[in-house]
């Protein structure tokens, strides 16, 4: 089966449209880095994208190697193409059948991805299969209750979109805690990715996330000129950092 991010051209647009400045990625990372529980650790990336995280996981966690899993050729293609490290490997897999060996990895990242994975309880068995006895899996996504990103100011069909695409905290938490897993902790966390809303628009012009295919050209064109409009508007004031904010779940192995 086909999936949106096999498209070359979407691929493409997300490596333009989702990198995010270095120390907002650094933060990111240092959160992730806070739920390590050993040295060196192995780690692994399930939807890995274009490798921005693996990349900065293995940048910034000392000692730790890295596997990119992505479903997506397109996706691996950019990510050694845009995010290479000694430390890391990408690799093509499912987060229902990862490609490694039980007991492999300390930790388990899903960035924005959860919501594209058709089992959620069959990745979770295989999140717990593949993780060690004190492993952990985080997951960083924005639950159904509490969608709040900026683009649904600009393009609000958006939102009814999310609700049916995004799980509810719930539900998610069920799907592991039913495969092995304890909730360790939620929170929320925000991060510029942004220097204004003129650098934002520049961001989503090439349609950058899988949200935008479910508009058509004119309700994206629409949207964008909105966008566009408070841009020139902000740029009369004093422009201000455009933040993204994620939930982030930590499962433990219990």
């Amino acid at each position: 089966m086909r999936r949106v991010y096999d498209d070359e051209r979407l691929a493409g647009a997300y490596e333009r449209g989702n990198d995010m400045p270095e120390a907002s990625l650094r933060a990111w990372v240092g959160l992730i880095a806070s739920h390590v529980q050993r040295a060196s650790p192995s780690i692994v990336e399930i939807g890995s994208g274009t490798g921005v995280f693996s990349a900065g996981m293995a940048r910034w966690i000392e000692g730790s190697e890295v596997t990119g899993v992505d479903a997506s050729e397109a996706m691996l293609a950019e990510a050694r193409r845009h995010h290479p490290h000694p430390a890391v490997r990408y690799v093509p897999g499912e987060a229902e059948a990862i490609p490694a060996a039980g007991g492999t990895f300390d930790l388990a990242l899903l960035s924005r991805v959860i919501h594209h994975i058709p089992d959620r309880a069959r990745a979770a068995r295989e999140l717990a299969r593949v993780l060690r006895s004190d492993g952990k899996v985080i997951v960083r996504t924005t639950f159904r209750e509490r969608l709040d990103a900026l683009v649904y100011d600009y393009w609000p069909r958006l939102r009814a979109v999310d609700e049916q695409r995004f799980p509810s905290e719930r539900d998610m938490a069920a799907d592991f805690v039913s495969s092995g897993f304890a909730v360790e902790e939620v929170t929320s966390f925000a991060q510029p990715v942004a220097a204004n809303l003129t650098e934002y628009h520049a961001r989503l012009v090439g349609r950058p996330q899988s949200k935008f295919t479910h508009l058509t050209e004119g309700e994206f064109h629409r949207g964008l000129r909105r966008l566009e409009a408070a841009a020139r508007s902000e740029a009369s004031d004093k422009p201000r950092p455009v933040l993204e904010r994620y939930d982030v779940v930590v499962f433990a192995r219990s």
